[in-house]
Formats: structure tokens, sequence, C-alpha cells
């Protein structure tokens, strides 16, 4: 920029952040649901990336992970609690059958059903994905307190499971 640009300039534009700065500063920068969204993509972009080390992505690790805790859900509440189509948890659910990770049992309750369920080896590659994924997780609250992480964590169950 030239001398004479920069002292014609006013005040305000002389101290004017630039880039990532100025976006971040502006009326976006405090709206609540652009912050949620944009923090949504940088984890899971974080995540995925740590993840693929085990041949998984943050959708797949989150059925592996409830069939690993013997939470047996059905594909249907899987739908529901992941909140996707049927369609996209069928894909999910035949991914990790067709790797051994998990398989379909029937339910006990409703023969009509299956349930899934983890095998050892999906048990053991959870424990290993689930490590790194805290690791992660570690990672991207580095500026974040242990009282604000416990915190931040009570505020986004309330806004996931409002009822």
């Amino acid at each position: 920029m030239k001398l004479a640009t920069i002292v014609a300039m006013s005040p305000r534009e002389k101290t004017r952040p630039t880039g990532q700065e100025s976006l971040r500063d502006s009326v976006l920068g405090g709206d609540l649901i652009f912050l949620l969204a944009r923090a949504n993509a940088l984890t899971l972009a974080a995540a995925n990336a740590v993840l693929a080390q085990h041949g998984l992505k943050a959708r797949s690790y989150s059925v592996l992970a409830l069939a690993a805790d013997d939470a047996r859900p059905t594909q249907r509440e899987l739908a529901e609690f992941l909140r996707l189509d049927p369609s996209q948890v069928v894909a999910l659910v035949d991914g990790l059958e067709k790797r051994q990770l998990i398989e379909r049992q029937t339910d006990p309750t409703d023969r009509r059903a299956n349930v899934l369920v983890a095998t050892d080896a999906g048990r053991d590659l959870f424990a290993r994905a689930q490590e790194s994924a805290r690791a992660v997780e570690l990672g991207l609250l580095a500026t974040v307190t242990p009282e604000d992480h416990e915190r931040l964590a009570e505020l986004l169950r309330l806004l996931a499971f409002p009822d």
C-alpha cells in the first residue's frame, strides 16, 4: 500500500482487522447457530482425520460405539438418535458388518427387529479409536479449563436432548 493511501485512510480503516480476524469479529462471529455449526465442522474434520487411521469416520464410529457399549440399538433407534436417514444407517451397519466389527442379532423382545452388537474385534477397534478420539477432543479443548469443558458438555447435552 502506498504511503499516500495510508495517510488518507480514516483511523477506523487503519486499525480495522483484516482477513479471518475481521470475519471472526463480524456480526456472524457472535451468532450462536453459526458458532455451533463452525465448531461442529472443525471437530468433525479433526475427528474424521484421526479416525481414518482406524478405518472409521465419525458416523461409523458412533454406530460402533453404541454397539460396543452394549446399548443393543435397533437400526431405527440409531437413525433417530444419530439424526440420520434410515438408509444411511443401513449403509453404515453393512460396512461395519462386512468388516466383522458388528453383527445383527434378533431382538429377544421383538423377533421382527434386529439389534446391533459389537464383535470382539469391534470392541478392540472401538477401544483404540476411542483413545484417538479422546486425544483429538482434548487437543481441540486445550484452551478450555476442565470446569468449562464439563460445562460445555452439560450445555451441549441440553441442546442435543431437550426433552
